[in-house]
């Protein structure tokens, strides 16, 4: 089984290069499919996730590879199925969003309900609800849906929650679309916008992504790109918190500001100093870790896959934090591992509060999904002693090389295993 070790208590300093974003690489892959031709995407993180679509892509008739310069090319022209490959599918969740494209390409097409990290039910009715009003008809049978439809059709659609998955599949079936489409309450994340600007790329006509209204004109057909997607705002977020939770000096390179107001705004609270650079922002912290209060909400408020790792820094801070989660139900399992390792946290409903302590220690502790992954990674890196770390499968999924960039800024850690994406 592969384990990182963690032998904590050393500052990280140093710079480290953010790459690209998982969140935004999958949903242009997905919408890479409803495209004949050659998409070009530079920017694109060597991590699971992008290896599984790339395997189910495989399966469909699309042909993936990764060139020498680093781009990873998509050739979506000869689709030969419609029919995904279930036991991937359900391997991640953004998967889903391949449903509307293949739509687009076939009559028919049939995709697994999603995988991905356990941390709430995280139900796929606002997609369906949403491909249903732009005129599909859709099957649940063991576990699988199936939709039919001839051609997707304008449509006034309002979600219930501003989902960003569901914004970006209703994006993209919307794209190729007969007529207007008018999505309201929707998602306004940097990655909504990204697909956008990718979709456009590619000769969708698109308005109002970044906004909580979007207003799609479908098109008869879109044409292959050549786009760079945006830089990882949660891997960026992640070192940030490494930085301040280790009491050390990091420059990140490579980060857009503007996607990481509020958890640049809760480190300056908690009394971390954060400084803009020309491409990023240094982060230093030489005082107290003082205590914050946070409440998860959809973009622009404070990130829910950013709430772990701070949770992690809040174990050290002086004096009683409190985290809201508003997004997911069942996000805080992580918890009982930062237990392990000494934390005072309690959990009420969807609550936790947090009573910060003068140390943490090592302990064998596990990845209850991706960002709880990061939360234990963050904390040993701070801890007294020896941290050992297993389910590295969800780590895997969202953080390309992180064991070499902690390496790099300082810290005592390697990996065991055969580890291949």
């Amino acid at each position: 089984m592969d384990k990182i070790i963690i032998r904590g208590g050393l500052p990280l300093h140093g710079a480290v290069q953010i790459g690209g974003s998982k969140n935004d690489t999958v949903a242009i892959m997905a919408a890479a499919l409803l495209i004949p031709g050659k998409t070009v995407l530079h920017n694109v993180p060597r991590i699971k996730d992008v290896y599984t679509l790339s395997k189910i892509f495989c399966h469909l008739g699309a042909a993936t590879s990764f060139r020498e310069d680093g781009a990873l090319e998509i050739d979506a022209t000869n689709l030969t199925t419609s029919e995904t490959p279930h036991e991937l599918v359900r391997q991640m969740r953004a998967s889903f969003n391949m449903l509307g494209a293949l739509l687009n390409r076939f009559d028919t097409a049939s995709v697994a309900m999603p995988g991905g990290c356990d941390i709430g039910a995280r139900p796929v009715n606002f997609h369906i609800r949403g491909l249903e009003q732009l005129g599909c008809k859709l099957n649940l049978e063991h576990g699988i849906y199936t939709g039919h439809v001839s051609r997707f059709h304008g449509a006034d659609i309002t979600l219930e929650f501003p989902s960003a998955g569901a914004t970006q599949h209703l994006m993209i079936a919307a794209s190729c679309a007969t007529g207007t489409t008018v999505i309201e309450n929707c998602a306004a994340e940097p990655e909504i916008i990204d697909l956008a600007m990718f979709l456009i790329a590619c000769g969708a006509r698109i308005e109002g992504a970044g906004t909580s209204r979007i207003v799609i004109d479908g098109v008869d057909e879109l044409h292959p790109a050549e786009f760079t997607v945006i830089p990882d705002r949660l891997q960026a977020g992640t070192f940030a918190i490494a930085a301040a939770i280790t009491g050390g000096d990091i420059l990140i390179k490579n980060a857009v500001v503007d996607h990481l107001r509020p958890v640049i705004s809760k480190l300056e609270e908690a009394g971390v100093d954060v400084s803009h650079t020309p491409d990023g922002f240094r982060v230093r912290r030489t005082g107290k870790i003082l205590p914050v209060d946070i409440r998860t909400m959809p973009h622009p408020g404070f990130p829910t896959d950013m709430q772990q790792p701070f949770a992690s820094l809040l174990c050290l801070a002086d004096g009683v934090s409190m985290i809201t989660e508003t997004v997911y139900e069942s996000r805080f399992r992580y918890t009982t591992e930062l237990a392990r390792m000494g934390a005072d946290i309690r959990v009420e409903d969807r609550t936790a509060i947090i009573r910060g302590s003068e140390r943490l220690t090592g302990a064998p502790v596990t990845c209850t999904d991706l960002r709880g992954g990061a939360a234990v990674v963050v904390a040993g890196l701070a801890a007294e002693g020896e941290t050992e770390i297993d389910g590295l499968g969800h780590l895997d999924r969202g953080y390309e090389g992180i064991v070499t960039h902690l390496q790099n800024l300082g810290a005592d850690v390697t990996r065991t295993g055969t580890y291949q994406v």
